[in-house]
């Protein structure tokens, strides 16, 4: 097998075999960069720093001695997390020059476990949307179609993984930024409960909202991955016959795209010939909280804590200066609204707190009532839309928005503070579709476990084979 196409844990095998070198496994992922530059998935890169790293580990010897559990591996960090020597820009005009003097504390715990930093990865502007294209720093494309979007807002990470420039990465996740580039891009994501990783060194958006999330190719990985930044081994052997899960069929199954709601209810026929007790129940009011709490939290946490962020390491900017420096209309128009009539204010922000707390009363009651070890559901209803759509896209023949369509399903699970991961489920038209599981808020080991037992049952998902690239060549694409 090429070394691109290995999983973190088959490079672990072959770097403690002595099957290639750490130099030789950064280069054949640089070069497999090199070959496809069209997906525009790094923001920052430093090839000869990351080759001089993966040389010092060959001649350490810690590859050998077993003791860091991601020695030699290199990893691809989202923009918006700190590591020192690389720009930090969170994809926005800015904060262009910020280079951070320090390392992220999730970086940290991945350095400290032996891994590398393979480079930044793209993403939306701020965080701030869902399809990566980025007008300061250029579209994120998708690695399975090149004129596609690869989710956002960690669109840069999830193309880094799915094409094989990292077999892992950091993402962040506010209301579905990592499980819905995971699901674009065929990966495994997860969206830990909140606190569970150090949050120091991140660009923030909501500090109540964000949470660093890791995605990779499978759910083995992503487990090691948290494992690594939360401190917590934990994991459970699932017997999927009693496993009871929540169907929510009105508010999260219905209107998909066609192939995407194939891929689900074969994903839900499997599950129940393993003698999983599907429970078709619906959370109550979910989508309607979501809607009133969701954008409050966001906005008013965004214009407190991004300056308070940059002053605290010596770059007094306002949130005006920032809006300054944005490049992408969609971006630009939120960050606007908050700086003028529309602002959500203190009082707003306490009453989104309130119902925040009401909503969560809610889901705990949902899991309890039910006896549920979780509730799954499509990722997304439906697959990537195209380059460019950046205001609406095409659902069962309606032009529909964008935004809220696509993170319909993800953004509920991040304001109630529930962990949720996205697993590859199969295709629909070429394009990977992912189903999501969400548990109960810290039940994140156990979710994973359970993720573990139900992605043997799914599909293996397809190598991408980079279709559109002669439309990109051509210019056709943004």
């Amino acid at each position: 097998m090429e070394l691109f196409r290995l999983t973190v844990a088959q490079a672990r095998a072959g770097l403690l075999a002595r099957r290639f070198s750490c130099e030789e496994y950064a280069a054949a992922l640089l070069a497999r960069a090199r070959a496809f530059p069209e997906v525009n998935a790094w923001a920052a890169q430093d090839p000869e720093r990351l080759l001089a790293q993966a040389r010092a580990v060959d001649a350490s010897g810690r590859v050998a001695d077993g003791g860091q559990r991601l020695a030699g591996v290199p990893l691809a960090i989202k923009d918006n997390i700190d590591v020192a020597g690389l720009p930090c820009a969170a994809g926005t005009g800015a904060l262009g020059r910020r280079r951070p003097a320090g390392n992220a504390g999730v970086v940290r715990d991945l350095l400290d476990a032996g891994a590398l930093v393979a480079g930044k990865t793209g993403m939306h502007e701020l965080a701030m949307g869902i399809t990566s294209n980025n007008a300061v720093t250029g579209a994120v494309r998708n690695p399975y179609d090149l004129t596609r979007i690869p989710g956002g807002s960690s669109g840069g990470s999830a193309a880094a993984v799915a094409a094989g420039f990292a077999p892992a990465a950091l993402g962040t996740d506010t209301g579905g930024s990592v499980r819905l580039p995971a699901a674009l891009c065929g990966l495994a994501g997860l969206r830990p409960s909140i606190g569970r990783y150090a949050a120091d060194g991140l660009v923030p958006l909501s500090r109540t909202r964000d949470a660093v999330g890791p995605m990779a190719r499978t759910v083995a990985d992503t487990a090691l991955l948290d494992a690594i930044l939360s401190g917590d081994e934990t994991l459970s052997q699932v017997e999927l016959s009693g496993l009871r899960l929540g169907v929510p069929r009105a508010s999260m199954l219905s209107d998909l795209e066609a192939g995407t709601a194939q891929v689900m209810e074969s994903v839900l026929r499997t599950l129940a010939s393993q003698g999983v007790v599907l429970v078709e129940a619906d959370v109550p009011r979910y989508r309607e909280l979501d809607e009133s709490i969701g954008f409050p939290l966001v906005l008013y946490e965004l214009e407190q804590d991004l300056p308070a962020f940059l002053a605290a390491e010596g770059q007094p900017l306002s949130l005006a200066d920032v809006h300054a420096g944005i490049g992408s209309p969609d971006v630009a128009a939120i960050v606007a609204a908050q700086l003028g009539d529309r602002a959500v204010g203190g009082e707003a922000y306490r009453q989104a707190r309130r119902q925040r707390s009401h909503m969560q009363a809610i889901c705990a009651d949902y899991f309890r009532s039910h006896r549920l070890d979780g509730m799954i559901f499509p990722t997304t209803p439906l697959p990537a839309s195209r380059i460019g759509e950046d205001a609406t896209t095409e659902l069962n023949g309606k032009q529909v928005p964008l935004f809220p369509t696509f993170v319909r399903n993800t953004d509920p699970g991040s304001v109630a503070g529930l962990p949720g991961i996205s697993l590859p489920a199969g295709l629909s038209r070429g394009l990977p579709v992912g189903v999501e599981i969400d548990g109960p808020p810290h039940s994140d080991r156990w979710l994973l476990s359970v993720a573990m037992a139900i992605e043997a049952l799914l599909p293996a998902m397809p190598e991408p084979e980079f279709r559109g690239r002669e439309a990109v060549a051509a210019g056709a694409m943004q």
